[in-house]
């Protein structure tokens, strides 16, 4: 054997390997791809929505071959052209002579392998834009036209974007053939260039001739719909075709379409008369014309015709801006009610809103989360999250707002238990809803409960507790069991104190069923644990549940929506349901102005969110969804079943929306207006509350949303809007409502502090089966007075602030190991004016530590008070009598109420007590007195912090709070002169 033969056998035996390892390796991709697949479809079946993922699927699928093939066929028989009618004979220098010896090896596989790569990616692109085609397909009209070409609406928000994308499309088809006809006809010899002479085969002249003509035709449509898109452009002004546009852009775009088809023609006449000299020519004169026609002229007109006299010109057009885009944001039947806010409090004031006093909230759902975690909690295992919801449930015939939320699992509260069995299979679910009254406390400033504890308890009821999809729910967890077997998930902790614990079993329908072995196999490989494969409590009984948080699971099946920022809970029928507002939206309403999503709606509670489409001119509250947080059922029911994008998705996805008459009146009695749209609204109405042209173009009443005073100057973030129960002017009962104001747009030293528009929207639906009531919705707009006397909420902020007896107390409330937080400032219209609401709570440093609410601000004008309760606040700054009750009259309004800021551990219901000798007599001297009353206080908590940190063994934080009581008694013996 010789050596050659020798080297050529190992090299023979190695690629039988090399092709096997290659086709394991590609099966394993494979089947990982299809592991991906089939879950998804065993999650959309479970849920009952698998026609949502084969919609999807099937029109990805089909747009990528279409896109494939539209793409990789003109460029492969662009190529094949260029190359079969090549010159046989043609003298090639000596470059491309090199050029063709390095490629003709490779020119089988190039001539087939570019065009199928640039139609994958031709059709990836494509597969990405189903929902443009699809909303094509299936489009429903408006009704309503634009005032400029009198078209349906529907045509720029479906039809135009369709349109605009096939052309683009075939636009890029077409240049890239022309590209690579002519790199083939110059490697070949059809283009040769000698010296300044460009020399051009005939079949390499017809082709690119005729390409070139495709590629103009295509321009000229595309300039032609580009009149269009001027009514969603945005100039300086507003957004759409103002005069310029009208009487310039439009008609140029007109002729520039007219004279790139004439070019066209003259590249078709090339083709067959062989002279270049008239398509040159027309080209430059498109050139040119687009530069006359399409940018100078319009600049002409813009400069010297309407800069002059703009505000008589463009008066049409802002007009049309107005209209449509108060229309866009469900604006335009706005109610505008003319308020002069009093300012002046009088005795009695209130008691014609006695109905909207007694309802005032005053448990802020923003600082309340530790005193539910440290109250209710019970485990490090629970958690509640750091915004709570609120909500109204109706308590013994009254309908009542409270602050909510479920008690959810945290996995990473079990430290070193976090292991595969305790977080997959026995940590499954969070157990119960906690909810509490929003206009109470108790005496030593804690939430007041009407729902609460394990196993829950309360005035909602019973229902089912167990949080099986929350907010914070595992990855994955896998439930259910044969029967017989002994329930391993943990439901809730039970016995004395909590040390025992209760066991259950799933036994609803939440996710895939786990039973055979492929399923577990596909499931191991989804989320990397062999654990589901080989662990010995997942059975043929077994579900295994994920994709739990309720707003993902909603997203998924309804991808066409936009959906709010925030789900909340309620408990309807007898379930635990998480309530979704979806929302249409688009970027194409003619006319409308548009605003960023994500700004829009970000306040001190919400961050901006990252959205799909963000930036929009158009929004539907179109869908509430829910989401049972047993099962996990979603139900979809179409809100607005006459929005026309929701029938168009209607008819993509068919029988996946509920009427909106199939829902519960428990459940109606739930729904309210969604925050984020009313931010939406709000955003847009502080420029187009303004509906006169001339107003709009000085801009002489534009309003802003003022920001929250509590957050930090440095980094403002807006006020967020609160909901409350009141009756606003203009309606004929109290509501729950969602409110926001608004102050004047100014800047640097010209802003003002101060208030000129109140907006409100009627946040109930009722309670009657799948019925919504009347005044749903209906926004009303409170306009006060333009002479700035109604203070805004900074400034009343600033006032609380400044007050010296205010910031006395206050002061000494922060002395030592206490911080002192202001709750969320509520504005009410009320008494003929505006009230100003804001608890103050008092939290230590300990770390078993919550927020006890203790005092509460309130001002009207600029008259305040500050007192322990909201009742007796209102007497004080009402002349002694406000003529109407709070909630919070049960609560002695007295200074010597037990105050335990945070001396109690999980579980607890009340605060630590107890007594020390303190004087308590009274100087006569009413600061004096309102000085002795705060630091009584502090003593008070003092006290409970000691007590705390005695039962506790923790000696320094013993010492630390007997040192502060020492100084508390000190400071009140100085003020008795002692």
């Amino acid at each position: 054997m010789t050596s050659s033969s020798a080297d050529n056998a190992p090299r023979r035996s190695r690629a039988p390997l090399a092709i096997t390892a290659a086709i394991i390796a590609g099966l394993v991709i494979l089947f990982f791809i299809f592991a991906g697949l089939y879950t998804d479809v065993l999650w959309f079946d479970q849920l009952g929505f698998v026609n949502v993922l084969t919609t999807q699927w099937i029109a990805g699928t089909v747009l990528f071959l279409i896109g494939f093939v539209t793409m990789a066929v003109p460029v492969w028989v662009s190529i094949q052209l260029a190359y079969r009618l090549r010159p046989v004979y043609a003298k090639l220098n000596a470059q491309l002579d090199r050029y063709q010896q390095v490629i003709e090896p490779l020119r089988r596989l190039a001539m087939y392998g570019i065009p199928a790569l640039l139609g994958l990616f031709a059709g990836v692109a494509a597969a990405t834009r189903w929902q443009t085609v699809l909303m094509w397909l299936n489009r429903t009209e408006t009704g309503r036209v634009d005032p400029q070409f009198n078209f349906d609406i529907s045509f720029y928000l479906m039809d135009l974007p369709f349109y605009q994308a096939v052309l683009a499309f075939a636009s890029a088809v077409v240049l890239i053939s022309a590209l690579v006809s002519v790199a083939t006809s110059y490697l070949y010899g059809s283009i040769r260039v000698s010296g300044r002479e460009v020399l051009i085969s005939k079949a390499a002249r017809v082709q690119i001739a005729i390409t070139a003509a495709l590629y103009l035709l295509l321009q000229a449509v595309s300039i032609w719909f580009d009149q269009y898109s001027t009514l969603t452009n945005n100039n300086a002004l507003i957004t759409g075709a103002g005069y310029t546009d009208v009487n310039a852009t439009i008609p140029g775009r007109a002729i520039l379409a007219g004279i790139a088809a004439v070019v066209a023609l003259l590249f078709i006449l090339t083709a067959i008369i062989g002279r270049w000299r008239l398509p040159v020519i027309g080209t430059a004169l498109l050139i040119v014309s687009s530069l006359l026609i399409g940018s100078l002229y319009p600049w002409v007109v813009e400069r010297f015709q309407v800069e002059p006299s703009a505000k008589a010109l463009e008066a049409e057009y802002i007009e049309r801006n107005i209209d449509l885009t108060r229309d866009a944001y469900g604006v335009a039947d706005i109610e505008e009610i003319p308020y002069n806010a009093k300012t002046t409090a009088e005795p009695g004031a209130l008691r014609a809103d006695a109905a909207t006093t007694a309802n005032i909230r005053i448990l802020d759902p923003a600082l309340v989360s530790d005193s539910f975690g440290q109250l209710e909690q019970f485990r490090q295992y629970y958690q509640f999250p750091d915004n709570l919801d609120v909500d109204r449930y109706v308590i013994d015939g009254t309908s009542q707002d409270t602050v909510v939320a479920v008690r959810d699992l945290n996995i990473d509260g079990l430290n070193t238990g976090n292991t595969w069995v305790n977080s997959k299979t026995v940590y499954t679910h969070g157990y119960g809803v906690v909810a509490a009254y929003g206009n109470q406390r108790s005496v030593d400033g804690q939430p007041v409960f009407l729902e609460s504890g394990i196993p829950t308890s309360g005035a909602l009821g019973d229902f089912e507790p167990r949080i099986y999809f929350g907010e914070s729910s595992p990855e994955y967890s896998i439930v259910g069991a044969e029967k017989g077997v002994d329930p391993i998930e943990l439901d809730y902790p039970s016995g004395a104190e909590g040390a025992g614990q209760t066991y259950t079993t799933f036994s609803g329908d939440g996710g895939p069923k786990l039973d055979n072995a492929f399923k577990k196999l596909i499931y191991a490989l989804k989320f990397q644990s062999e654990q589901i494969f080989l662990a010995a409590s997942v059975n043929d009984k077994s579900e295994i549940l994920y994709d739990r948080d309720p707003v993902t699971r909603v997203q998924k099946v309804a991808p066409y929506l936009t959906l709010d920022s925030d789900a909340y809970p309620s408990v309807v029928d007898g379930r635990v349901k998480w309530i979704v507002d979806g929302y249409t939206t688009s970027a194409s309403y003619p006319y409308s102005t548009p605003v960023s999503l994500s700004e829009a709606i970000a306040d001190t509670q919400t961050p901006a969110q990252p959205y799909a489409l963000d930036s929009i001119n158009y929004m539907r509250n179109s869908v509430k969804a829910t989401v049972d947080a047993y099962s996990g059922e979603v139900t979809l029911y179409a809100w607005d079943d006459k929005e026309p994008l929701l029938q168009t998705w209607q008819k993509i996805f068919p029988s996946t929306l509920k009427p909106m008459s199939e829902m519960s009146g428990d459940l109606m009695s739930h729904v309210r207006y969604p925050a984020d749209l009313f931010k939406v609204q709000r955003s847009i109405l502080g420029q187009y509350h303004v509906t006169d042209p001339g107003s709009f173009y000085s801009k002489d009443d534009a309003w802003i949303s003022p920001n929250d005073p509590d957050s930090p100057a440095t980094n403002p973030t807006l006020q967020p809007p609160y909901y409350l129960t009141m009756q606003v002017p203009g309606s004929d009962k109290p509501s729950f409502s969602l409110y926001s104001t608004f102050q004047p747009e100014a800047t640097g030293a010209s802003s003002r502090n101060v208030l000129y528009g109140y907006l409100a929207v009627d946040a109930d639906a009722g309670s009657a089966d799948g019925v919504r009531a009347d005044g749903y919705g209906q926004l009303r707009l409170l306009n006060l007075p333009k002479d700035g006397t109604v203070p805004g909420p900074g400034q009343v902020q600033n006032v609380f602030n400044a007050d010296p007896t205010v910031s006395t107390e206050l002061n000494l409330l922060r002395q030592g190991s206490s911080t002192v937080l202001n709750g969320n400032l509520l504005t009410l219209p009320v008494g003929g004016g505006l009230l100003y609401v804001q608890p103050v709570y008092v939290k230590s440093t300990g770390e078993t530590s919550y927020p006890l609410l203790q005092k509460v601000l309130v001002a009207f004008g600029d008259q305040i008070a500050f007192e322990d309760t909201l009742n007796g606040a209102l007497d004080v700054l009402f002349g002694g009598d406000s003529g109407a009750t709070a909630g919070d009259t049960a609560v002695p309004d007295q200074g010597a109420t037990d105050a335990a800021a945070g001396g109690t551990t999980g579980g607890s219901t009340g605060g630590t007590t107890g007594s020390t000798d303190v004087p308590t007599g009274s100087t006569g001297n009413e600061a004096t007195d309102a000085q002795l009353k705060s630091l009584l206080a502090v003593a008070k908590i003092a006290l409970a912090d000691k007590a705390t940190a005695l039962a506790a063994g923790n000696f320094a934080d013993y010492g630390t709070a007997d040192a502060k009581l020492a100084e508390t008694i000190a400071s009140m013996l100085a003020l008795l002169g002692e």
